[in-house]
Parts: C-alpha cells; sequence; structure tokens
C-alpha cells in the first residue's frame, strides 16, 4: 500500500500512560533548560562558574540538579525509543512500509532541529534524536534483553573516554589544558562576550550560538550525546517490549522499580553533589569523573519515575490531572519548541535581554509561570485541533499527506466530559 494512504494514530489508538510521560518529561527538562536559556553553558555544568551560588541560590542549584539534571531527557530518550516501534508496528498493520516512513520521519525531525539550533538556541537536543533515531530502527527486532545489553554498551562509552580523559590530563599540551579551563570556567572577557552576543540583537546572537551549535552537534555528539541517546532510546525499545511504558506490568513492579530507582539515584547523584564541592569543582575531577555519579544516577532516577507515572495511569484516580499532561505530553515537539520562544525572548536581546542577570531562585518563577501557560494551552488547543502545529506539520511531511487540524464538531463534543482510562 502506498505510504499516502496511511494515516498517523487516531485518539484512540494512543497509549495514554506514555502520553502522560511525554507530558510530564517537557516540563520536566525546563527545570534544567532554564539555566541554559539564562546563563552562560558553563554553569549548566559548573555552578561556580557564572551566578551567586548561596543561600536559597545554591539549594535551587542542588535541587534541580539532583531531581532533574539529564532525568527528564533520559525519559525522553527511552520514549523517543519506544516511539520507533509503535510508530513502525502501527505502519507495517495498515500495510505502509515502515523504513520510508521511518527515514523520511527522522529527516525532517533533522531538519526542525538544525533550524531550531542555529536560529533559536544551541541547547538542541532533536538533531541529536533524529540522527541516533535513523540508527536505533536497525536494532528493532531484537529481543529486551538483547536490546538492554547493546545499550549498555552503547552507555559505558562515556564513561571510558571520560576516564581516559581524567587520566592522561597530566600529559595533555598546555594549550588544550588552556582551552578546556576556559569552557569549564569561563575568565572575565569570555564571558563578557557570551553576554553581550546573547544580549545583542539575532545577528549578534550568531556569533555566540552557531560556535557553541557546531561544538553541540560534533565534539560533545561524538564524546557523549550519541552513545548516552542510543542507550536510553535501546532500553525505551526494551521497555516498551516489556510493557512498562503502557502500565501494562503489575503495581508491585512499579512500585519496586520506583523505589530501587529512586533511592539508587537520588543516592548516587546526591553523593556526586557532595563530592564535587568538597573538592571546590575542580575541572581536573569534576568534569570527568566528578561527572560520573549523576550520569549513572540518572538513568535510575528516570527509571523511578517512569514508575511513578505508570503507577498513576494504572489509578482511576486523579483523571483530569492525567488528562492534562497526556496532552502536553500529546503536544510535546510543540511545546519543546514553545519553551524556546518564550525563554530567548525572555532572555535575549530580541525580546526582554535579561540574560545573565536572573538568580537561579528567581529563574524557577518564570519556569512555573512557562508550566502553568503549556498546561492551559495544551488542553485549549487539542479540545479543538488533533494535533499540536509542530505535530501536524511533521504528520503531513512524514505521510506526505495533508493532516486535517480541526477537529469535527461530533468529535469535540465526545470529549467534553470524557475521563482517561488506563489499563
Amino acid at each position: 500500500m502506498n505510504s499516502q494512504m496511511i494515516y498517523p494514530a487516531t485518539r484512540a489508538e494512543r497509549i495514554i500512560s506514555i502520553d502522560v510521560l511525554r507530558g510530564v518529561a517537557v516540563l520536566g527538562i525546563l527545570i534544567m533548560n532554564i539555566q541554559s536559556f539564562s546563563m552562560p553553558s558553563a554553569a549548566y555544568i559548573n555552578p561556580l562558574a557564572y551566578g551567586d551560588l548561596t543561600g536559597m541560590n545554591k539549594w535551587v542549584w542542588i535541587l534541580s540538579h539532583v531531581v532533574a539534571s539529564e532525568k527528564f531527557m533520559s525519559i525522553f530518550s527511552l520514549l523517543f525509543g519506544a516511539g520507533v516501534l509503535i510508530f513502525t508496528e502501527r505502519a507495517r498493520e495498515k500495510g505502509g512500509n515502515s523504513a520510508s516512513l521511518h527515514y523520511r520521519r527522522m529527516g525532517w525531525l533533522l531538519l526542525f532541529g538544525i533550524l531550531h539550533a542555529y536560529l533559536l538556541w544551541e541547547g538542541d537536543i532533536l538533531v541529536a534524536y533524529g540522527l541516533c533515531g535513523m540508527l536505533v530502527y536497525t536494532f528493532r527486532k531484537l529481543r529486551p534483553w538483547v536490546l538492554i545489553w547493546i545499550g549498555f554498551g552503547f552507555f559505558v562509552i562515556p564513561m571510558i573516554i571520560d576516564s581516559m580523559a581524567a587520566a592522561s590530563m597530566p600529559y595533555w599540551p598546555e594549550e588544550a589544558v588552556d582551552s578546556t579551563m576556559k569552557s569549564w570556567k569561563p575568565d572575565e572577557s569570555s564571558l563578557q562576550h557570551h553576554l553581550e552576543g546573547i544580549r545583542g540583537n539575532w545577528v549578534a546572537q550568531m556569533g555566540v550560538r552557531v560556535p557553541g551549535t557546531l561544538f553541540m552537534q560534533t565534539g560533545l555528539f561524538m564524546m557523549q550525546t550519541f552513545w548516552r541517546v542510543m542507550a536510553m532510546m535501546l532500553m525505551g525499545m526494551a521497555l516498551y517490549k516489556w510493557n512498562v511504558l503502557s502500565s501494562g506490568r503489575s503495581v508491585k513492579f512499579y512500585f519496586q522499580m520506583t523505589g530501587i530507582g529512586l533511592v539508587i539515584g537520588y543516592g548516587l547523584s546526591t553523593a556526586g553533589v557532595v563530592i564535587n564541592f568538597n573538592r571546590e569543582w575542580t575541572m581536573e575531577f569534576s568534569m570527568f569523573m566528578g561527572a560520573q555519579f549523576n550520569y549513572v544516577g540518572s538513568v535510575a532516577v528516570a527509571l523511578g519515575y517512569v514508575g511513578i507515572v505508570m503507577l498513576l495511569s494504572k489509578s482511576v484516580r486523579y483523571s483530569k490531572f492525567k488528562s492534562v499532561f497526556a496532552k502536553v505530553g500529546r503536544m510535546a515537539f510543540s511545546n519543546y519548541i514553545l519553551q524556546t520562544l518564550i525563554c530567548t525572548f525572555i532572555f535575549y536581546g530580541h525580546g526582554m535581554g535579561l540574560f545573565g542577570s536572573v538568580e537561579r531562585k528567581f529563574q524557577v518563577l518564570i519556569m512555573l509561570g512557562i508550566w502553568i501557560l503549556l498546561m492551559i494551552l495544551s488542553p485549549f488547543w487539542l479540545n479543538r485541533f488533533r494535533f499540536g502545529p509542530l505535530e501536524g506539520l511533521w504528520r503531513t511531511l512524514t505521510y506526505w499527506r495533508w493532516q486535517t487540524l480541526h477537529l469535527a464538531a461530533s468529535e469535540r463534543s465526545n470529549l467534553v466530559g470524557r475521563k482517561i482510562k488506563v489499563k
């Protein structure tokens, strides 16, 4: 059957627990991304690189690091891996060419990511997802435990790279050490260049954004991002095949998953915070070995969060709560880009120009305001339209057939008073 005759999943075909989890993830990533939007990039990995770190500001950083750093992006990656399976399964069921549709879908995502990164914000993750999504498709038929072991192989590569970097640093050329130190803790002139560039107009911002994006998509991608994203996508495929992400396991299973994940994950991330502060966040330790605690701990915490969401999904209670988060999740692509548009307007020079001048404790207030806005806009939009605006565009380009956005009057009436029910 021609791919033009294949249509995206209907509302009835969607797995609500995955939508709820995706909604939690797209809101959760802003806990860390707000720091990247509002402060020089070095402050994201080194809290001493920029800004006040005393009192409430210090506690905001500690809590956001332990609770959110790499955790929600891990969930997004898990869901992306599961989404590859869901997409290809439904394409085959409807008689479509899953490979053709999948690679077309990833190609457009890659283009969206390039535009997002170079025109708006260097912290983009869509490029990595588009590239990794092309490769992870080839693993889709493997058994769950095989996926886990291959994913583990991908996961440990950055740990090996960091260990080798730390061990070899005494033999580095002085220029390499100085360059690495500037990325870890920029000097005053580097900070000023970054601040002036982002506080300038859109053209001036390119002088900061383009070099940052190039590094994200080359050096950092090959040393860190590619391996971790692949590992999480493969794990997501395994979890989907085990019915973990569709809330198909027992309540006992999810309680154990939550308890074990959060105890181990929070323990490792907290230990990393304590040790790095004791080491005074020196580049030689904290950039490499000191980062391993949260690198590993974040996966355990992400699995703990998955357990919590699945428990909520299995419950017959909290239907309105789940409905809101499911709608935020169904518009995850649009909401992710909307976060960029809002935050760059607040902090960048083409808007309010507050970059570098908002303390961490006040960043939290802005983040909460954006959360509330997205939780209002998403239900409002989806009560009137089938997809989010970017989701609709992505589907149109993938299926090469115009996707009708507006809901018919009968469909809108069916939404009134309807509650989410998850098996």
